[in-house]
């Protein structure tokens, strides 16, 4: 079985330090994004870190200065300077950092890929943090089991409980990349958990993420076995309870890698090809909620395997592949190569506090802003 396309980066690309403030409200400079960054528009600029073979899998801003990100050797690095410099946070060989989210500026997760993939030892799937970051336990999951975790899906709510408005925090986990389909469900911010088993449904997890309390969706293969898997996308109304097929793919070699969901009714997820004679890179666009998606075509080139996908609006996003960055904007019609560096694997468009800011990582470490 491959599996190298799912766990595996490639060499780093040059960089170059980059010393712009980025805290930029989107507005400032989103109307004068082009296709490709020259030296007055904005673009991708490459932040210095250390030196890694492999593609690195997330990275989480707290707000404009302070954030952090992982690598498969259980590195967890952060900056307090938005980027300008990292320093080893924590240390554990044998976990593969694969995905990170933080509720706010203390509470946070840690999803571990799991014990037998990409020389992973570690069994603990998530661990977590209240002291923002200095210091990591292990997620007590009680009478459940979780094998690994690839995405974390942070959803704070209100809720009327005797009479009171009062917040909710909702924390997925899912997971995981050639099996076994499993998501992760706390309604307390972390406190207690719920383990859904989907493996009647799916063969793996690849990302998550909930638009309220009930409504939800998983993306993922329909085999444990890239080379027998189709996309897939399943979807909950009922917190995760039942699930329903919503997408499934007619080809064989492909899973759903990464959804971004650009406002409440516009969606969009990139489509994983394993097959490498496959030239047409396909990706989904939903323009209901998630209920009903579509294939559309991103390039045809049989080495831009996709990753990473992330918009800032309903109009204008990126795609991460194998063979470098893609941008839109105009809903995906049209896509022109990108400064975003190969294999982005996640791309996010908003920092914990809100604050607009649009960052990447993969096989660098990335922010988007004026050149």
């Amino acid at each position: 079985m491959k599996t190298a396309h799912l766990m595996f980066g490639i060499p780093r690309r040059n960089r170059w330090p980059w010393r712009t403030a980025f805290g930029v409200l989107l507005t400032a400079f989103l109307p004068a994004a082009t296709a490709h960054a020259d030296a007055t528009g904005p673009g991708w600029h490459t932040q210095p870190t250390e030196a890694y073979a492999k593609k690195r899998d997330d990275i989480v801003f707290l707000d404009a200065r302070n954030g952090f990100y992982g690598t498969g050797k259980g590195r967890l690095f952060r900056t307090t300077d938005g980027g300008h410099s990292w320093t080893l946070a924590w240390e554990h060989p044998g976990t593969f950092i694969r995905s990170l989210g933080f509720i706010d500026a203390t509470r946070g997760f840690l999803g571990n890929l799991g014990a037998g993939l990409a020389g992973t030892t570690d069994p603990v799937p998530l661990y977590r943090t209240s002291d923002g970051g200095r210091t990591w336990q292990a997620v007590q999951l009680g009478s459940g089991s979780m094998t690994g975790v690839c995405a974390i899906d942070i959803l704070k709510a209100r809720a009327i409980v005797e009479g009171e408005v009062r917040d909710r925090i909702l924390v997925h986990a899912a997971g995981r990349a050639n099996g076994p389909a499993q998501l992760l469900r706390s309604e307390d911010g972390g406190e207690s958990w719920q383990v859904f088993d989907l493996s009647d449904r799916a063969g793996m997890i690849l990302d998550v993420k909930f638009l309220d309390p009930d409504t939800g969706f998983v993306f993922a293969g329909t085999s444990s076995d890239v080379r027998q898997s189709s996309a897939l996308i399943l979807s909950t109304h009922d917190g995760g309870r039942t699930w329903r097929e919503v997408y499934r793919s007619s080809r064989r070699q492909e899973i759903i890698w990464k959804a971004s969901f650009a406002s409440a009714r516009i969606a969009y997820a990139t489509l994983q090809s394993d097959d490498d004679s496959n030239s047409q890179q396909r990706f989904l666009k939903s323009t209901d909620a998630g209920a009903h998606w579509r294939e559309l075509p991103l390039v045809r080139n049989p080495k831009a395997q996709e990753f990473g996908i992330g918009f800032v609006g309903a109009r204008h996003g990126w795609i991460g592949t194998a063979a470098g960055g893609f941008e839109t904007t105009n809903g995906g019609k049209d896509w022109n190569a990108s400064s975003l560096a190969p294999k982005a694997n996640k791309i996010r468009t908003r920092a914990v506090d809100g604050t607009s800011m649009i960052y990447a990582i993969g096989t660098e470490v990335q922010i988007y802003g004026p050149g």
